[in-house]
């Protein structure tokens, strides 16, 4: 499954957003998918992953059809791939703000979420484009994931800068498939 993601870099943290390009409405199965892609990425460039699953809900708070999915993709992933830290559904708060997690639902695989996988591609490219324009966040990207070579996207906007960014992510990933 090809899947698009983000670095976004907010102040000193680094997170990964996913899928903010490809995948519309992915269903359980994609989700799982995506997030095991963004975490081995994550690994590729030295992060430790800590992936949340998000949603409007935290840890069953509101059960609903779209909440239930990104539940059950959560538990496709822990049977999986058991080598990484995931849970959710949360919310974003929860997700990246530590000591909101450790208060309420101490019970979580995931603190201080670093690989954060959204319930839809517009959820997700909603998020990185506000976080880019009010939040001053950094956003490198679209790197593609899931693809047979490193294949990377340039934007029509993008400035020099940005395409020395993804230059650089482009020849690491290279590097990193021989």
């Amino acid at each position: 499954r090809v899947s698009g993601i983000y670095l976004m870099i907010v102040g000193s943290r680094v997170f990964i957003f996913a899928d903010t390009t490809v995948n519309i409405d992915p269903n359980a199965e994609e989700l799982a998918e995506i997030a095991t892609l963004a975490a081995d990425f994550a690994k590729q460039i030295e992060m430790e992953p800590r992936v949340a699953f998000l949603s409007f809900s935290d840890f069953g708070a509101t059960p609903h059809p779209r909440s239930n999915k990104v539940a059950q993709a959560v538990q496709i992933v822990k049977k999986q791939r058991p080598d990484l830290a995931v849970d959710g559904e949360m919310q974003a708060d929860t997700a990246v703000v530590a000591s909101l997690i450790e208060e309420r639902y101490p019970f979580s695989a995931v603190k201080d979420a670093n690989v954060l996988i959204f319930p839809s591609l517009e959820a997700a490219n909603i998020a990185y484009k506000l976080m880019a324009r009010l939040g001053n966040a950094k956003a490198i990207g679209p790197i593609l994931l899931g693809m047979g070579a490193p294949i990377h996207v340039l934007q029509r906007a993008d400035e020099v800068n940005d395409i020395v960014q993804i230059a650089a992510i482009a020849v690491m990933d290279a590097m990193n498939r021989e």
